[in-house]
């Protein structure tokens, strides 16, 4: 649950936060310590932006709402009612997350610039009704903060209590988004951010998991928005619910890296006290020139640095830290039994497609297929470019719903399940691979495979013991600190099928897994596909290079414009004078006649 404080990255950590109080305590500096609280502060802000904004890749750009609704709730519980802010938080919190599950439910379903469009709206909307609430809310004249000093109402005359409140939020919020990010729940938010497709077919909720998300983040945001109100004693609406501060908490995580634990804290670090300082220096030159900091620093980022400052620069000190003493590796839980060893007995139908057929407008992409895939068999399906093989696929992994017919698979009990979303075949046990590779580019080789572990389990040690051995079937164990970007084609097409496996389907489909490849992956692929058969595990591949397919393939089902054309054992498909025309024209086999 907690971090190993022996270890480098843990220790080095640790001191880089202490450094943000030592300074401070050292100077002993009014304006040294409100730096400290606004570092502290905004870093605990883009840190909670991070979680939906940077794991999940949902760009909120009107985040400061529910820093307006934490501020407003705890000040109204303190003027009206004379409730300690301590609770009041709380309160904002979950008026937060109830706010930003209404919110996000229908918005996350938005893609590109309109999702981001929409959270402004709802920002502006909720800054309308803060300030025509003028009876309640003090309207735009905004509220005043009563000053009963002490503890209990988290208001103090020295800085230096803010201070250590304000770093206690920041060491909360880094706490869980660390706990977050190494979490299964974590993961599947960067799976999702990274190709949401790929993520539902190792069983990823998408949108349960965004709608997760929005509401932890908004929880953290509000909570801190209480805290500020409280350091600030006066809220009004125009700077609870400002567009630039969420801007601004954004452009911090951006600067720093998004989707990273420190990127968030490190851009507030490199940014604001930068800002803050040229607020100060060159405030005679007129007002705003502070927001020129913002503008030349986003700009070198964003053409040096892309990524990030902990994206470019984050592996290479964590190679520095890593060399400190107490950096040994912790050994592993050895890896589960396969769930294949549990698969149905050989020779008996596993997965069930009966009479599918599939329209788009006035096409018949699929007429009435029906296939059958055997426990412990290699089903090859075969056809010419355009005859519907894709799509039958797709529908046998629940990415399409055909309009008549039914695909269903048997469960380890004998009874039959009729899955009906891609991550529900997944957790069923169907595992698929895609024609063209969908790695999640941005994350390792190792943690592509635990993706597909944690269908299985939370526990991230666990994870990666499967995802080893896995890995070591799939001979990717070299490469397993790669970035999945930097694989070559045949590298990716074997993390497909590892991330696959690593679910611990009963059935997987392979779709065209050895397509683009050289003669010598070809070869490690074929072997690869009998391994995986060996382990119990029910082979259905959609392939083109018929040789590869003749030499593994148990049976064959031939798909013809949408239709069965032929199924039987290999040497009978591939000599049977309709696949023969179908693959090379009615030409070819008259002349073969002849």
């Amino acid at each position: 649950m907690f971090p190993n404080l022996l270890h480098p990255r843990a220790y080095v950590g640790v001191l880089a936060l202490l450094a943000l109080l030592a300074v401070p305590f050292a100077l002993q500096s009014p304006f040294a310590y409100h730096l400290a609280v606004q570092v502290c502060v905004f870093g605990a802000l883009a840190t909670a932006w991070n979680i939906v904004g940077g794991y999940a890749g949902q760009l909120s750009l009107g985040h400061a709402v529910f820093y307006g609704i934490g501020s407003y709730t705890a000040t109204l519980l303190v003027i009206h009612f004379g409730i300690t802010p301590w609770l009041g938080m709380f309160a904002g919190a979950a008026v937060s997350a109830v706010a930003a599950a209404v919110i996000a439910y229908p918005t996350l379903r938005l893609r590109g610039p309109f999702f981001s469009l929409a959270t402004i709206a709802c920002l502006e909307v909720c800054r309308l009704l803060t300030v025509h609430e003028e009876d309640w809310t003090g309207g735009s004249a905004g509220l005043n903060l009563p000053l009963n000093i002490g503890l209990k109402w988290m208001v103090f005359r020295e800085k230096w209590a803010y201070l250590l409140i304000a770093f206690g939020f920041l060491v909360a919020t880094l706490w869980v988004a660390w706990r977050i990010r190494r979490s299964r729940f974590g993961f599947y938010l960067i799976a999702v951010r990274e190709r949401e497709d790929a993520a539902r077919a190792v069983g990823v909720n998408a949108v349960q998991a965004k709608l997760a998300a929005a509401v932890v983040s908004a929880a953290l945001t509000s909570m801190i928005g209480s805290f500020h109100a409280m350091y600030l004693t006066f809220i009004d609406p125009s700077a609870a619910f400002s567009l630039e501060l969420s801007i601004q908490i954004a452009m911090f995580a951006l600067i720093g890296g998004l989707g990273s634990v420190a990127g968030p804290l490190a851009g507030t670090v490199l940014v604001l006290p930068a800002a803050e300082l040229a607020r100060g220096w060159l405030s005679a030159f007129g007002n705003g020139t502070h927001g020129f900091v913002y503008g030349v620093v986003l700009v070198l980022v964003v053409l040096f640095f892309p990524r990030g400052l902990a994206g470019h620069l984050g592996a290479r000190v964590l190679k520095l830290i890593d060399r400190l003493p107490g950096a040994r590796e912790r050994a592993l839980p050895a890896a589960p039994q396969s769930a294949a060893a549990h698969s149905a007995p050989r020779g008996e139908p596993l997965l069930v497609a009966e009479h599918l057929m599939k329209r788009f407008g006035g096409l018949t992409a699929t007429n009435d297929v029906s296939i059958t895939l055997h426990a412990g068999e290699i089903l090859g399906v075969i056809g010419p470019n355009g005859a519907g093989k894709t799509t039958v696929f797709n529908q046998l992994s629940g990415f399409i719903r055909p309009d008549e017919g039914v695909v269903k698979l048997r469960m380890p009990d004998g009874s039959w399940a009729r899955p009906g979303t891609p991550n529900a075949f997944a957790l069923a046990g169907v595992g698929r691979t895609f024609q063209i590779a969908q790695p999640f580019s941005g994350l390792s080789v190792l943690e592509n495979i635990m993706l597909g572990a944690f269908m299985h389990t939370r526990d991230h040690g666990e994870a990666e013991a499967i995802a080893r051995e896995v890995a070591h079937t799939t001979e990717l164990s070299a490469l397993l600190d790669v970035e999945a970007r930097s694989l070559t084609v045949g590298g990716m097409k074997r993390l497909e099928v590892a991330r696959a496996l690593a679910t611990r389907p009963r059935a997987l489909l392979l779709d065209e897994v050895m397509a683009g490849l050289n003669p010598s992956d070809i070869v490690r692929s074929i072997d690869m596909v009998k391994r995986v058969r060996d382990t119990g595990v029910a082979v259905l591949m959609i392939e083109h290079m018929m040789q590869a397919t003749l030499a593994l393939s148990d049976r064959i089902v031939v798909i013809n414009a949408g239709k069965m054309l032929k199924e039987g054992n290999p040497a009978d498909v591939v000599n049977d004078p309709q696949v023969i025309e179908a693959y090379l024209g009615k030409g070819y086999r008259d002349a073969q006649a002849a």
